[in-house]
């Protein structure tokens, strides 16, 4: 029979309706699955059995639309998480304004002045009213700007881009309208530097190397602040046992991390709230109290004069503020600033288990176990490894040092080169994608930007005095991050160069001595581009493949979270008869990846719906798929689509009714190929080998059955 047949589509025709019913009513089906899949794991759950929160919900990424409920209760917990970490800074900024005394009592006006005009210029109007703009689907933060700019511009370094990622709902934003020359010029300019492209990529790792600095020091500041003023009322208690007993409170305050963001902003909030309406209420009685004049602070004219009193000492004093209590009610003051202290602490490592978690999915961070520990609130993570690191690292600063006053100068600077680092994103996502006024991006630049830069200059200048421990920290965590990626994009690059074409995969399977046996397996990779040439290592040893074989690539795209509608994309490989598949999965870098059984369960439903909709689309009249159906088997031809569609759906179910799916996975070892320099071979041979070995393997990340799981080894000369 040929195609186009006159009586073959006038069958079609007649069948194009019901046909297009029945996907709509599967697909319906499908959306009803996956809810009462959904309902299903969230109803098992244990809320405080982390390992259990790790399921999907079908409301991925968004929160519940409670209404004005919901963002009172997102808004209280942001008390006890967020807020902080501003709030308790009066506890340690003190011994870094007026190490030497005051010398003029208009010195506090100046510097007060100071902290009025930064808290304005870098809180309010940088971070309240632009930088929350600039997120990236309600997510903050270095990543989330460079996703942003790696979406409106071809900035990322991956080489595993595919146009169907714009097609994700989540994906496509407004893109440089042409028009705008200087909007298209930068994009371009950037697009085309390779050397711009790594800047940027090192400038992402810095702000993150940096966050996570601070969520070194903050615990380690915050909590030996509060804890030294004890000795005004205790004076038996020496620096040693001051020191011990911080140490004990940090520890406390890591073990607690394992319940979850959620739990723990509920738990912190009160008591902050009271924090700051006691520090509110101290600020009101000592205002009218002792010195009714100190508003004179909003004139910015005593900064002017401060500085020209104190010049170089001034600059140094950049990076204070002034702390007032009164003593009358001093212990009720210090039990509170403790637990404040304590739980201000919380904002910086919550910050830091979110950021690793946009590094892992960016592909900058070696694998590591991230737990969802919020079954309502998605994004409210726990990394158990880097909440280990840093409990260990804040012990060993707060023993090292023993006092605020060289942590406060590395926290300084911790703190200077993210507001920084920050700044310079922000101009580009101005530039690029919200193609702002060039006058208002120049105002920016030469008020905001440059203070911050004034800023920096000043905490650098205290290098030598504790400044040089968040530099220290950053160059360990870049060199494990830039390890890791290189590493990576070596061993991608390699399956991109050798992998498996079309042709080659349709000649290995038809070949008489490849056994088709029974059965579903799924073939893991993390090439998106093609088949991984693993596959031909596993034929060549094992030759026999199973009656359905679908290739597995997971994907993460540099989105915040991706629809579960747009999660599985799935591509036939032909002919049809091979029932060889291929899927795409993927994530944001918020999504949680879920546990196998629930992982299995949406694939099924997801391939049957592929195929269903596949067949139709291919029986439709004038497509040159039809002929695929109607060459070789002339009673599949006459069945209707229903019923060709039906017969390979019962397939994949006879594949499964055969036993447990088997799960094959590749095991390569990348080693530096001959000839390559000695850096290299450092470099790949020993680092990055080093690195994949320590961390948690694929399999454990997905959960993925051992008893069914497959691996194949190979090597990979990059």
């Amino acid at each position: 029979m040929e195609v186009g047949n006159p009586m073959e589509e006038e069958r079609s025709r007649e069948e194009y309706h019901r046909d297009q019913e029945i996907l709509e009513e599967q697909k319906d089906d499908i959306s009803k699955g996956m809810n009462m899949l959904s309902s299903k794991k969230l109803a098992i759950r244990d809320s405080f059995d982390l390992e259990a929160s790790r399921s999907f919900t079908t409301n991925q990424g968004l929160y519940p639309v409670d209404g004005w409920k919901t963002i009172m209760q997102l808004a209280f917990q942001s008390i006890g998480v967020v807020y902080g970490d501003l709030g308790t800074s009066p506890l340690y900024v003190l011994p870094g304004i007026f190490p030497t005394g005051i010398k003029h009592n208009d010195d506090i006006l100046g510097v007060l002045s100071l902290i009025f005009y930064s808290l304005m210029l870098i809180t309010l109007i940088k971070y309240v009213f632009i930088v929350l703009a600039a997120n990236d689907n309600g997510d903050g933060g270095t990543f989330a700007l460079y996703s942003l700019l790696c979406r409106h511009a071809k900035l990322s370094l991956a080489s595993n881009q595919q146009a169907e990622d714009k097609e994700v709902s989540n994906y496509q934003l407004d893109v440089p309208n042409r028009r705008l020359k200087r909007a298209s010029f930068v994009k371009s300019m950037l697009e085309n530097n390779q050397t711009i492209k790594f800047f940027l990529l090192f400038m992402t790792m810095l702000g993150t190397s940096m966050v996570l600095g601070d969520g070194i020091l903050t615990p380690c500041i915050s909590v030996l602040s509060a804890m030294g003023g004890v000795k005004e009322a205790a004076s038996g208690l020496t620096d040693n046992m001051i020191m011990w007993i911080s140490v004990g409170i940090l520890i406390a305050l890591f073990q607690i991390q394992r319940f979850g963001t959620d739990k723990i902003g509920y738990s912190f909030a009160p008591i902050l709230t009271i924090w700051f309406l006691s520090i509110g209420s101290v600020g009101l009685y000592n205002f009218f109290k002792y010195d009714p004049e100190v508003i004179k602070a909003i004139n910015p004219m005593y900064i002017i004069q401060y500085f020209k009193r104190n010049k170089k000492d001034a600059w140094i004093s950049l990076g204070g503020v002034i702390l007032c209590l009164t003593e009358p009610i001093y212990w009720p003051m210090f039990v509170v600033a403790v637990m404040a202290a304590i739980i201000a602490s919380q904002s910086l490592i919550s910050a830091s288990f979110s950021i690793i978690q946009q590094s892992l999915a960016l592909g900058c961070f070696p694998r590591v176990k991230v737990v969802h520990t919020s079954s309502k609130y998605k994004g409210q993570v726990y990394v158990p490894e880097i909440n280990t690191i840093l409990m260990l690292a804040c012990v060993g600063v707060t023993l090292g040092f023993k006092n605020t006053l060289k942590i406060g100068n590395a926290y300084g600077i911790a703190v200077a080169f993210v507001f920084t680092i920050t700044s310079t994103f922000l101009v580009l996502v101005m530039v690029i994608i919200w193609k702002t006024n060039l006058y208002l991006i120049v105002i920016y630049a030469l008020s905001i930007w440059l203070l911050e830069l004034l800023f920096l200059s000043s905490v650098l200048y205290k290098f030598i005095d504790g400044g040089y421990l968040p530099l220290l920290f950053a160059l360990v965590t870049m060199t494990i991050m830039y390890l890791w990626n290189y590493g990576y994009r070596k061993k991608y690059s390699y399956e991109l160069d050798n992998k498996v074409s079309p042709v080659k995969l349709v000649e290995i399977a038809s070949e008489t001595s490849i056994h088709r046996i029974p059965g579903l397996a799924l073939f893991y990779t993390e090439l998106v581009q093609g088949i991984s040439p693993i596959f031909t290592h596993y034929v060549a040893n094992v030759p026999a493949l199973h009656s359905v074989l679908v290739f597995i690539s997971i994907k993460s795209l540099p989105i915040s979270t991706v629809p579960l509608e747009d999660r599985f994309l799935f591509k036939r490989v032909e002919p049809r008869e091979l029932s060889i598949f291929r899927c795409i999965v993927r994530y944001g870098y918020k999504d949680a990846r879920t546990e196998w059984e629930s992982f299995k369960e949406m694939l099924i439903i997801q391939l049957k719906y592929f195929i269903r909709k596949d067949v139709f689309m291919s029986r439709l009249p004038g497509t040159t798929n039809m002929a695929s159906y109607e060459s070789d088997d002339k009673e599949v031809s006459r069945l209707s689509t229903e019923e060709i569609a039906q017969m390979e759906v019962e397939k994949v179910d006879e594949a499964l009714n055969v036993g447990d799916i088997v799960h094959l996975m590749g095991e390569s070892e990348v080693v530096a190929s001959k000839g390559s320099s000695f850096l290299k071979k450092l470099v790949i041979n020993y680092a990055y080998n080093w690195l994949r070995r320590s961390v948690r393997q694929v399999d454990e990340i997905f959960m993925i059955p051992r008893k069914r799981l497959l691996k194949v080894g190979m090597t990979y000369d990059v």
